[in-house]
């Protein structure tokens, strides 16, 4: 339970640093919408930061989960050998499940970095 509480006291600084950044994206798309010139700059390295926060995020919470998966099928066939076969399999469909987790986060991350709506704004 401390780890939990450390770890979204950790999210929630990581969060409180970089929202005058994501809050000033609009003022920014203004800018870049008038023709002002330079906000675009400020706005792509504010959603390239998002997208490698996401995806650091979805690399340590997909990491946590498989160890701790590998660990209890480790623990389990080690008191019950002869249900390897059934445990492994298991233990494979988790491990996909969880690592398309981390597949899609990527996905978004790719989408925010390169189907943007603003790309027509640049010169």
């Amino acid at each position: 339970m401390k780890k939990s509480m450390v770890f979204l006291l950790l999210i929630t600084v990581i969060t409180a640093v970089s929202a005058p950044e994501v809050f000033a994206q609009a003022e920014e798309a203004a800018h870049v919408a008038t023709g002002a010139g330079g906000g675009n700059i400020i706005f792509f390295t504010s959603v390239g930061v998002a997208a490698a926060m996401g995806m650091a995020i979805a690399a340590f919470g997909t990491g946590l989960a498989q160890s701790n998966a590998i660990k209890s099928a480790v623990e389990s066939i080690a008191r019950n050998p002869g249900a390897s076969g059934k445990i492994l399999s298991t233990l494979l469909i988790g491990l996909a499940m969880i690592e398309s987790l981390a597949i899609y986060v990527l996905v978004i991350a790719l989408i925010l970095l390169f189907a943007n709506p603003f790309l027509e704004f640049i010169g």
